[in-house]
């Protein structure tokens, strides 16, 4: 009812402005009847006016005024309430003609009373705007100036100016004062010297250097600089200028992306972040099917193993803001399981989570575990993916990637699973070291995985290193700086495929859905698109100029054990085919069916054997996989393009 009662009053409201309207017209107008009443047999000024009144209510109703708030009028109202204006005055004269032939009418009228209709309902409107976002206070006559000077820290916007007039509105309508913008750095130059909101566009990007100098001269300096979009795809910025800025102490904030959007609903102005690395090495955003991830996620149980990893927990935020029906949240370290049990709570509260401490090289306790939560789809993220580790500890490391993924595969085959997936990685591809090879005989027992009828469907999803996550260069290379150098890179020359956590989880529910929504039941490999790789040395170089010092030094240290200068994405038995955006699916020709016997033997070897022959039986085992040894009888239905 009061919903009701809101739009009626909008459509009352209307009435009375147009009729206010057509009473000013009418009285303006240089030849009138006296007193505003017409001729004989005429109709009079109250009658037109009710008709006048009527018709623009009809009109207003007829294009659902009453839906678009007061607060938020924008140019489309605008034109709206336009055409509903001379509708209005079009059907009243018409109506008029009809009736007396419009005789008490004049003619005057028929011009001003829409003009006066669009200018008092727009005006209207825009005073209450205008009292939203509190643009009127800086005009009260009963504010000193000390009050209108605002005490807030000073900020420098630097971005599209679209994007700077959607901050200052949503900084309007929050009312928030904890910074004052004192202008904008533009992407295009044609735009320097005009005004957004009233904040001055002070110069384009490519001089950003002479722009601060502007603003220290003038005594406005910024404590603060906000980046309206990707710091990486603004043409002209360094990390060598931001690592200047921070010298001086100015912070270099970002609003959240597009991932992290959803986990605000309802908040009106977004909380502003510290930018990282990772954000001068971004892409072009990926253009997710959010009603194809939905239908893959709504409504469902989702078991995610290694739950408090990078990977893991960046799977459980994403997939908790499709509305599961339940999360399970598996991993064998307890205080990385707490941790992400007691965030996913806290942000999620209204989604049913359980946190299972849980080894997934248990089969047992593994199998107990899905038969009795019973997930309609799991993520198998739970490895060990150090390479220099894995490789001084080769038992532990086939003992998780691949007996592991042996028994959540069984586990979610027996307790009716719809979908299991694979966290893989590039290491995967001609593996070196041991870690590259377990992954390698990962993909191979999901790829051996034979789905009939309506039982669980397998898939693996392999991409390069994630930025930030736990062990990769990044925090390795902050840790370094803070302690003042040096800087240690294996060899100037390496260079890895790198793409951030949310994306590459992002592209792991992508890839899940596509697989999801097609008819095939046979297990599938798929590779995410990773872009150019990247330049370890570039990229130390790059963190250093960011933090600002220049006394750090690159230490060179030699390639360790198994480590390659450069990874690939393909093997040579493997080639891809575009399935989806930013996705494509590996197709092999490896002809070994990974099975139960083979797995049963190289336990046996775990079991008993020294390191030196664990590796020999991994990387034997892993070389009839990639065709480069004899091995069993092909069983392996080969996947082809034609």
């Amino acid at each position: 009812m009061e919903r009701l009662a809101a739009r009626a009053q909008t459509v009352v409201l209307d009435t009375l402005l147009a009729a206010i309207a057509f009473a000013l017209a009418f009285f303006v107008a240089p030849i009138q009847p006296e007193l505003g009443f017409g001729q004989a047999g005429a109709l009079s000024f109250f009658q037109l006016c009710a008709v006048y009144a009527a018709i623009a209510g009809a009109f207003s109703l007829l294009f659902r005024r009453e839906l678009s708030p007061w607060r938020y009028v924008s140019i489309p109202d605008a034109l709206v309430l336009a055409r509903c204006a001379l509708l209005t005055v079009g059907v009243f004269l018409l109506a008029v003609f009809v009736l007396d032939r419009a005789e008490g009418l004049p003619r005057s009228t028929l011009v001003m009373a829409p003009l006066f209709q669009m200018a008092i309902c727009m005006g209207v409107r825009i005073a209450r705007r205008a009292l939203h976002e509190h643009a009127l206070e800086s005009f009260s006559p009963l504010q000193s100036m000390a009050d209108r000077v605002s005490q807030s820290s000073s900020l420098l916007l630097i971005g599209p100016s679209s994007l700077a007039d959607a901050y200052l509105r949503g900084v309007a309508r929050s009312n928030d004062h904890t910074y004052t913008p004192v202008g904008i750095i533009g992407t295009e130059r044609r735009d320097v010297g005009q005004q957004v909101r009233g904040v001055c566009i002070l110069d384009a990007i490519d001089r950003l250097d002479e722009a601060l100098v502007d603003l220290r001269r003038w005594n406005r300096y910024p404590r603060a600089v906000l980046f309206l979009e990707e710091p990486g795809k603004l043409k002209g910025l360094t990390a060598e200028l931001l690592g200047r800025m921070k010298n001086d102490g100015i912070r270099l904030l970002r609003l959240p992306s597009i991932v992290e959007l959803s986990q605000h609903d309802g908040v009106t102005l977004l909380p502003m972040r510290d930018i990282n690395i990772e954000e001068l090495l971004a892409r072009e955003p990926i253009e997710l099917d959010r009603r194809a991830v939905g239908g893959l996620i709504q409504g469902r149980r989702v078991l995610i193993t290694g739950a408090g990893g990078s990977i893991g927990a960046e799977l459980c935020r994403q997939v908790a803001n499709f509305n599961c029906a339940r999360l399970i949240l598996l991993d064998f370290s307890e205080t990385a399981l707490f941790e992400i049990e007691r965030e996913m709570r806290e942000t999620f509260p209204n989604i049913a989570i359980k946190a299972v401490l849980c080894d997934v090289r248990s089969a047992v306790r593994t199998q107990a575990v899905f038969a009795r939560e019973r997930p309609d789809l799991v993520f198998h993220a739970a490895a060990l993916k150090h390479v220099s580790m894995v490789e001084r500890h080769p038992t532990e490391g086939i003992l998780t990637n691949v007996i592991g993924t042996w028994n959540v595969a069984e586990a979610s085959r027996a307790c009716d699973a719809g979908q299991m997936v694979l966290i893989s990685t590039d290491k995967a591809v001609d593996p070196t070291n041991v870690m590259g090879a377990t992954k390698r005989l990962a993909e191979a027992v999901i790829q051996a995985q034979q789905t009939t009828g309506d039982g669980a469907r397998f898939s693996a999803v392999r991409f390069g290193n994630v930025l930030g996550s736990s062990g990769s260069v990044v925090p390795i290379f902050k840790s370094q700086i803070e302690r003042g150098g040096p800087v240690t890179v294996t060899h100037p020359d390496m260079t890895r495929f790198f793409m951030t956590i949310p994306e590459a989880a992002q592209l792991v529910l992508h890839a899940t859905a596509t697989c999801h929504l097609d008819e095939r039941r046979d297990s599938r490999l798929f590779l995410l698109e990773m872009g150019e790789p990247v330049s370890i040395m570039d990229l130390a170089q790059q963190m250093i100029a960011l933090s600002g010092r220049k006394n750090i030094d690159v230490e060179i240290t030699g390639l360790r054990p198994g480590e390659k200068l450069t990874e690939a994405l393909l093997d040579e038995t493997e080639r891809a085919l575009p399935c989806a955006p930013k996705v494509m699916e590996v197709v092999s020709s490896s002809a070994l069916r990974v099975t139960t016997d083979h797995l049963q033997d190289l336990a046996a070897v775990v079991e008993t054997g020294s390191d030196d022959e664990v590796r020999r039986a991994l990387f034997d085992l892993v070389g009839q996989v990639r065709g480069e040894k004899p091995g069993s009888t092909p069983t392996l239905r080969v996947v082809t393009s034609g």
